[in-house]
């Protein structure tokens, strides 16, 4: 829509859901038009029934209304009922914000009036300052995927993709498809009733993809540039003679795999001392061998009678060189490893050394017990040495459960080494690239041209980061999915699974790039962050500080904004420190006219008012849920939901106190190693921002108690009203703001 186009406001208060036994709606309609100046303001008993939408659209049809100002349920309620089309939609919270955290009596119905007349200001105020959003114009439909690794997980995403219809480059750098699985003899079950080994599958994989018309095979072959955005990814795909060929996808998966830990760096386990000591996938390669028959060790060809495995080889340790985590698969391909032997003959000594015994996955337990009916013997052990004798090995541990040293002989000792993935170059470790300047990396991935790096960030010790809790496999770089190993830990069935998943997000960021939407978690929103050329001063805090990749720079070091990446959660928009950046629907001025038009009583009233900004992803539902369980919290706070603490702007901070507020409480999501933050380092930077309030406050001559910023899970339900219960105590011990005098 023109900014050209004249301005009408419908505001729409609700009187369903008691929101008309508890409030004067009829004065809240007056607010809405004299002091907000709404253009069209209605009463309905019930706005989102079938006849309160068709009110609503009526006037957005035939009476000119383009800014909807909904004053009922909370902005996560009813969602699917309040959609229009090309409008701009704000939501005044009167129900979970108002009736349901505040006392039904005498006493306190003033101010419950006074706290639902501040939020149709704030929802009318918003609405004002919104443009409906429209689409860039640079959306484009790709449904062509690439997948990255040629392993179980890139050829069941591959598979899963050509069965929902989508085209399918599957790039392997090796020269055959399988990955580590095709090294293997037998897999851990995967279905009831998980007893024995079973066959890998891989064969049968690599003939349904040979078969498949939709599935492109790229061996001995690597990415060599990686640009675009979902829906219009260009990829260069380069083969180990030279050639190289350019394709266009929609979306790409990585599952580029592990690496085995190098064993060699277990020297004081046998390890390059003694051929009979081996890792998991030196034992394969003997069962792949022996097929079913004796399986014979290395040094003479002599039939293994007594095999010892050592668990966490190298791994859960924090030894410098050893891996600190646990790579998930080990326990339980121990235990199919010595089935091996127990198939073939059960007199066969079969000894699994472990400090933890852990065998994640739904039949985990059941594998276990068949391993113990089989005649595994497992032991509850720390293996110090493995050490040659006159006739074989001889395994020195500490037992731990009669806490004292044993030794043990073995033909033959195999060290549960674990996974180390190829993840490719990590943005902390490789300087970020010049606008212009891409140089290929043979240690990366994908090569991608983004200005903040070549390949997908890292989380920690090397695995591609994704958001763990709420968004798995979605990565930093949007409409970019990791999957398998790569991402972390994993065994084969979890590594199926995972592709599975991968696949269904790449194919759900293809859709909505063809239509100009966002993916996640602001699914749908079509509106993407512009500048002011004219007011930017080129300080670059943007592009570094954007979590996903989705702002470069031009030749004349200008951002230059990528709609396709951007994940709509305003960082950008916090870090400008000259606030040029926005978006249609959500900017500076729609947050601080909000913030400006909550009436702020004078110091003769003694009615404080607190600014409450919380993160829309897990505090403002923690505040909702708390709602609805009647936990209420003080009547002197104002809260307004912001997509991110990312895109907390200081003006706001500054903008509160100059006007008179008495107390800010920030609420974010957790921030740091295990964050929480759905847009990964938006809480993070919001804390660094924020250290630089108090200086603020002291030029202001305001305590630092008044503003306050937290971490607030969405389950933090009785906390997050208690944080604004603290605050409100805090202004009452302190006194009110020297500017409301």
């Amino acid at each position: 829509m023109s900014d050209k186009v004249e301005i009408k406001i419908g505001a729409y208060i609700c009187k369903g859901c008691g929101l008309g036994d508890r409030l004067d709606t009829s004065q809240l309609a007056t607010v809405a038009q004299r002091e907000a100046k709404a253009h069209v303001v209605k009463e309905h008993d019930f706005l989102c029934s079938k006849e309160g939408v068709e009110l609503i659209q009526n006037d957005i049809d035939n009476e000119g209304v383009n800014r909807v100002a909904i004053c009922a349920c909370s902005r996560r309620a009813k969602q699917d009922a309040f959609n229009f089309d090309n409008v701009a939609i704000s939501r005044g919270n009167l129900r979970e914000g108002v009736i349901w955290i505040r006392p039904d009596d005498d006493e306190n119905e003033e101010t419950t009036q006074e706290m639902a007349e501040d939020y149709v200001r704030m929802a009318v105020f918003e609405a004002k300052f919104m443009t409906p959003p429209h689409a860039s114009g640079e959306a484009k439909r790709n449904p062509h995927l690439l997948v990255v690794g040629g392993g179980v997980a890139g050829m069941t995403a591959a598979i899963e993709a050509s069965k929902a219809g989508y085209q399918v480059s599957l790039v392997e750098k090796s020269g055959a498809l399988g990955g580590t699985t095709a090294q293997l003899y037998k897999k851990i079950p995967d279905h009831a009733p998980y007893k024995d080994p079973q066959d890998t599958g891989v064969e049968a994989m690599i003939e349904a993809i040979d078969k498949d018309d939709r599935i492109t095979v790229y061996l001995n072959s690597r990415i060599t540039r990686t640009s675009g955005a979902p829906g219009r990814f260009s990829a260069d795909i380069s083969t180990e003679s030279g050639d190289t060929k350019t394709e266009n996808f929609g979306a790409i998966i990585q599952t580029s795999g592990f690496e085995p830990y190098d064993a060699n760096q277990l020297p004081e386990l046998g390890f390059g001392k003694s051929p009979d000591v081996v890792d998991q996938l030196g034992l394969e390669k003997l069962a792949k061998e022996a097929n079913g028959g004796p399986i014979k060790r290395p040094s003479d060809g002599k039939e293994v009678s007594k095999v010892v495995f050592v668990q966490c080889a190298g791994q859960r340790s924090d030894k410098e060189g050893h891996l600190p985590y646990c790579s998930g698969h080990c326990c339980s391909t121990s235990i199919k490893q010595a089935m091996y032997f127990k198939d073939q003959n059960p007199d066969i000594d079969t000894i699994v050394a472990f400090s933890d015994l852990r065998t994640p996955g739904a039949g985990g337990e059941d594998f276990y017990r068949s391993g113990q009916d089989k005649g595994i013997i497992f032991t509850k052990a720390d293996v110090n040495e493995v050490v040659t004798n006159g006739s074989g090995l001889t395994v020195r541990m500490k037992d731990i459960i009669l806490d004292e040293d044993v030794e043990q002989d073995a033909d033959l000792v195999v060290l549960a080494t674990g996974m180390v993935p190829n993840g490719g170059v990590d943005i902390d470790e490789v300087p970020q690239n010049e606008p212009g300047q891409w140089e290929i990396s043979v240690d990366s991935i994908l090569n991608l041209q983004y200005r903040q790096g070549k390949d997908l960030p890292h989380l920690k010790y090397g695995f591609n980061d994704s958001h763990f809790i709420c968004f798995p496999y979605e990565t930093r770089r949007t409409g970019i999915y990791a999957a398998g190993p790569v991402r972390r830990p994993m065994d084969i069935a979890q590594a199926t699974e995972d592709a599975m998943g991968a696949a269904l997000k790449a194919i759900q960021a293809t859709e909505n790039a063809a239509l100009g939407r966002a993916a996640h978690p602001r699914s749908g929103d079509l509106s993407f962050p512009t500048f002011r050329r004219e007011g930017c001063t080129q300080c670059k805090r943007c592009t570094v500080e954007c979590p996903f990749g989705a702002i470069d720079e031009d030749e004349q070091r200008y951002p230059q904004f990528n709609e396709g990446r951007c994940r709509r959660c305003g960082t950008c928009m916090g870090a400008c420190p000259v606030r040029v950046i926005s978006f249609e629907n959500y900017s500076v001025d729609t947050i601080g006219q909000q913030i400006k038009n909550i009436e702020i009583p004078d110091e003769y009233d003694e009615k404080p008012r607190i600014l409450v900004l919380a993160c829309e992803n897990d505090a403002f539902p923690a505040l909702d849920m708390a709602a609805s369980k009647g936990i209420e919290y003080s009547q002197w706070a104002r809260v307004i939901p912001i997509r991110c603490l990312g895109s907390l702007n200081l003006i706001w901070i500054t903008d509160a106190l100059n006007s008179g507020y008495d107390g800010v409480v920030i609420m974010g999501c957790q921030k740091g190693e295990n964050y929480q933050c759905h847009f990964v380092r938006g809480s993070e930077m919001a804390h660094v921002r924020m250290s630089k309030v108090a200086d603020t406050l002291e030029s202001l001559s305001l305590e630092p108690e008044r503003v306050e910023i937290h971490e607030v899970a969405i389950t933090d339900i009785e906390r997050a009203p208690q944080i604004i219960n603290n605050m409100a105590k805090i202004v009452d011990d302190i006194g009110l703001s020297p500017f409301k005098f």
